[in-house]
């Protein structure tokens, strides 16, 4: 992420449904693993936050973070909304490298149930040409290996010129021996991945419950 894209039309929909989510499985910790890059020149970021039509609460969320590009805002989602969960911030201090992966993804706290969100600038990494705007499948291995049986991670992926559906299919053959789950919107998917069936199936009922509300599409 970027602090250029706090506060926009896909951050209302970010907020918004994980808020929903961790809210929805009854976790007491939202993990955000911001993937923090410098701002760049371009328009991206720009595009208001109501374009989703998220809960007012979320919108208002979203102009505050638009206006102050303070990542440690996002502490106060929960303060917004009147949710009982908890936001971590994992090294928000710190720019996310390609070098440095395994000591980024390091020292996650794991003990208990948590939905831990990823939030590169693009998403997976591609076939070719990864950097540090991509997460790659092995660090999502790598996290898969520290964290809690119950707890589950969720990568935002951007569009990438094919179907979500054929992409999410794409991305769901790399992990054969876990569980995968998705919700779309536009041009911006969240992959719900989890260690047990059972959690997945948790997920799944939550996205759907979410699809009738909101303007989104959901992936199994």
């Amino acid at each position: 992420m970027k602090l250029q894209y706090l506060g926009d039309s896909k951050d209302s929909f970010k907020w918004d449904y994980h808020d929903y989510l961790t809210s929805a499985l009854e976790y007491p910790r939202l993990n955000i693993i911001p993937m923090l890059t410098p701002d760049d020149r371009s328009n991206n970021g720009k595009t208001r936050p109501e374009l989703y039509s998220a809960k007012e609460s979320i919108i208002d969320f979203c102009q505050r973070l638009r206006k102050e590009e303070n990542l440690n805002l996002l502490q106060k989602l929960p303060n917004s909304t009147l949710a009982s969960y908890r936001v971590d911030l994992h090294k928000p201090d710190t720019y996310f490298t390609n070098q440095k992966r395994e000591k980024y993804f390091s020292e996650i706290s794991a003990e208990e149930k948590c939905l831990f969100f990823l939030d590169p600038d693009n998403g997976f990494e591609p076939r070719r040409s990864r950097t540090k705007k991509h997460v790659l499948y092995s660090d999502i291995e790598f996290i898969l290996n520290q964290i809690n049986e119950e707890s589950i991670i969720s990568v935002f992926q951007h569009f990438r010129r094919i179907p979500f559906d054929k992409d999410f299919a794409q991305i769901k053959a790399h992990f054969p021996s876990n569980h995968i789950a998705a919700v779309y919107w536009h041009f911006l998917m969240f992959v719900t991945i989890a260690k047990t069936k059972e959690t997945i199936k948790k997920v799944i009922y939550a996205n759907c419950q979410y699809a009738k509300k909101y303007p989104v599409r959901v992936l199994q």
